[in-house]
C-alpha cells in the first residue's frame, strides 16, 4: 500500500455551502468571484452569496429541500454557480446533465435520478422541454434562467427576496450531487457524492494545487463534469480566485478570453493541449499571463506537455481522478519541476493506493528504486463515493468491503510515490475528457439493418488522442461503408459519442461466455 506523502488535512463536518462561504473574510466579499468571459460582466463574492441565498429561498418556498433532486442542464455561465450552490444550500441534490445530450439522454438521466425539477437556458430549452414532458416535469418545475414564456426565470426567483432556509442534514450521508459516470463499463450510473465527499476533495487539493487568492482561472471545462464542478466551481472559489466562464470551447474565443482577462491558471483536457502546442493562431495572442496549465480528464502525453510549456513559457501539470472519487486522487504540484509530466504525480492528502495483479489479486511490490510492475490502481480516501444510485450490484463490483475503489486503470508507482497510468482494464473510452461507454454505441450500431455484429473500443487518432472506433460485421450482401456507419451513430447520440473510425471485419472475437474480447481488437 502507498500512502500520500502529504500530511492529512482536517475534513470539516459541514455542508459545501458553509465550507466554501462560511468563513469568507469581510475584506474579500467585494473581490471578484465570477467574470462572464463573453460579456466581461463581473460578480463579487458578496453578490454571489446573496444570489445563492435568494435562489435557495425561492426553491424552499416551492417545497424544494432535503430529498428533492434537481436537474441542471446549463453551459458554463455565471448563473450556473448561483443555481448549483443554491440547490445545495436548500438541502436538495443536484444532478448535472451534459449540455450536449439529446432529449432522450436527458430524460434517461432525469428518470434514473428521480429528478422533480429541471433548470436550463433558452438555447437548450427544446431538448429540456421534450425531456421534461417525457418524465412528467411540469412547466412550472422547469426553470429557464434567461426567461421563456410559461416558465419561471432566475430574475423572477431572485426578485422574490426570500430568505434562505434553515436546513439540517448529516454531511457524511446526505447527497450533494448525482453526476453520471459509466464507471469502468456499461451505461451511465448515478454517482452518489455527499457533502463530505466534495468538502474533502477541495480540502485535499489545497495542499497540492497551488492556485491562490488573486489568481484568475479560465473555466472552459464544463461545470456539469466532476472535474469542472470540483476543481473550478468549488476549489477555485474556496481559494478566493476569480472564475472566468466560457460556455463552450472555441479556440479563437478561448485565446481572446485568456488574453483579455489575463487568466493565470487554465484547466484543460488534452485536446486543448494539442491546439496550444500546434495551432498557428496561438502566436497572435498575448498569453503571457498564464503561469500554470493543468490537464486532467484523460491522459496527457509528456512530449505534448513539454511542447505546450515551451511554447507558452508556463508550467504544465496533470492530475488523475474519476467521477467516483469526486474526482481528484493524484496531481503534479506546479513547483515540482523534477516530476515527469507524463506521470499523474503523487497521491493527494488523506489518500491511499494499492496496485494489484489483475489476474491473481495479489499486491504489487513497491520497489526500493525505479518503478514497480504494473497493476490495477485501487484508491481509498474520504473523496470516494458512497456508491451508485440504486445499483448495489455495480457498487459492489467497483467498491470492495474494505473501502477500496477499483479504478480499472493499470498503473505503476516509483519508490518515491510517483504514479503513471500505463493501460486500462476498463472498457470506458475517454474522448476529449468525456466518458463514452462502448456498450451504448454497440447497441446503436446493432439497430442498423445492415450490421450483423459490432464492437467498439478506444483507438488513437493522428494526435495520439483516444477516439471511439467501431469494428463492424456486415450482413451478408449488405452495401455499407464507413461513412454510413458513422452517420447512423451520429443521428442517435451526443456529439462526443460519435464513432470516429470504422473497420470492417469478418467476426467479432468473443469469449466462450459471449463477452467481447476487446484486448484482441486492440491488438489488431
Amino acid at each position: 500500500m502507498v500512502r500520500s506523502t502529504y500530511p492529512d488535512v482536517e475534513i470539516q463536518a459541514v455542508s459545501v455551502y458553509d465550507y466554501l462561504f462560511g468563513d469568507l473574510d469581510e475584506s474579500r466579499l467585494d473581490a471578484t468571484a465570477l467574470i462572464d468571459g463573453t460579456s466581461g460582466a463581473e460578480t463579487t463574492y458578496r453578490q454571489l452569496i446573496a444570489q445563492i441565498d435568494l435562489f435557495a429561498g425561492a426553491l424552499a418556498a416551492r417545497g424544494v429541500g432535503v430529498g428533492t433532486r434537481v436537474g441542471v442542464l446549463c453551459p458554463n455561465i455565471p448563473a450556473f454557480a448561483t443555481v448549483f450552490h443554491g440547490i445545495l444550500r436548500a438541502g436538495a441534490t443536484a444532478t448535472t446533465v451534459n449540455s450536449l445530450y439529446t432529449a432522450d439522454e436527458i430524460a434517461n438521466q432525469l428518470t434514473d435520478a428521480e429528478a422533480e425539477w429541471l433548470i436550463t437556458v433558452s438555447p437548450l430549452l427544446a431538448g429540456a422541454e421534450a425531456a421534461a414532458a417525457k418524465v412528467g416535469i411540469d412547466a412550472d418545475h422547469l426553470i429557464v434562467l434567461d426567461g421563456a414564456e410559461g416558465h419561471p426565470s432566475l430574475r423572477d426567483l431572485l426578485g422574490e427576496g426570500r430568505t434562505a432556509p434553515e436546513v439540517s442534514f448529516d454531511p457524511a450521508e446526505h447527497l450533494a450531487v448525482l453526476p453520471y459516470s459509466s464507471g469502468t463499463t456499461g451505461r451511465p450510473k448515478g454517482v452518489m457524492l455527499t457533502h463530505r465527499n466534495l468538502v474533502a476533495n477541495v480540502s485535499q487539493c489545497r495542499s497540492t494545487i497551488s492556485l491562490a487568492d488573486g489568481d484568475r482561472v479560465l473555466a472552459v471545462l464544463p461545470f456539469f463534469h466532476i472535474y469542472g464542478m470540483t476543481v473550478l466551481l468549488n476549489f477555485a472559489l474556496r481559494q478566493r480566485a476569480a472564475l472566468v466562464t466560457m460556455p463552450k470551447f472555441d479556440l479563437t474565443e478561448f485565446l481572446r478570453v485568456v488574453a483579455e482577462h489575463r487568466t493565470t491558471w487554465v484547466f484543460i483536457a488534452p485536446p486543448i493541449a494539442v491546439a496550444l502546442a500546434k495551432h498557428p493562431l496561438i502566436d497572435q495572442y498575448d498569453l503571457s499571463s498564464i503561469t500554470v496549465i493543468f490537464s486532467g480528464a484523460a491522459p496527457l502525453d509528456g512530449a505534448l506537455a513539454s511542447a505546450v510549456a515551451t511554447r507558452l513559457d508556463c508550467t504544465v501539470c496533470q492530475g488523475y481522478g474519476m467521477t467516483e472519487t469526486s474526482p481528484v486522487t493524484h496531481a503534479i504540484p506546479a513547483a515540482r519541476d523534477d516530476v515527469d509530466r507524463s506521470s499523474v504525480g503523487m497521491l493527494i492528502s488523506n489518500t491511499e493506493a494499492r496496485l494489484i495483479d489483475p489476474e491473481t489479486g495479489a499486491d504489487v511490490t513497491v520497489p526500493g528504486d525505479g518503478a514497480s510492475e504494473p497493476g490495477e490502481l485501487l484508491i481509498r480516501g474520504p473523496q470516494v463515493m458512497k456508491g451508485y444510485l440504486n445499483r448495489p450490484d455495480a457498487t459492489a463490483e467497483m467498491l470492495d468491503a474494505d473501502g477500496w475503489l477499483h479504478t480499472g486503470d493499470v498503473a505503476t508507482v516509483t519508490h518515491d510515490g510517483i504514479f503513471r497510468i500505463v493501460d486500462r482494464l476498463k472498457e470506458l473510452i475517454k474522448y476529449k475528457g468525456y466518458q463514452v461507454a462502448p456498450a451504448v454505441l454497440e447497441a446503436v450500431l446493432l439497430e442498423h439493418p445492415s450490421i450483423a455484429d459490432a464492437a467498439v473500443i478506444g483507438a488513437q487518432d493522428e494526435d495520439g488522442q483516444e477516439v471511439p472506433k467501431a469494428f463492424v460485421v456486415r450482413q451478408a450482401d449488405a452495401d455499407l461503408d464507413a461513412d454510413a456507419v458513422m452517420a447512423h451513430v451520429a443521428a442517435h447520440v451526443a456529439p462526443h459519442e460519435k464513432v470516429r473510425q470504422v473497420e470492417f471485419i469478418d467476426a467479432i472475437p468473443k469469449s466462450a461466455s459471449g463477452k467481447i474480447l476487446r484486448k484482441d481488437l486492440r491488438a489488431r
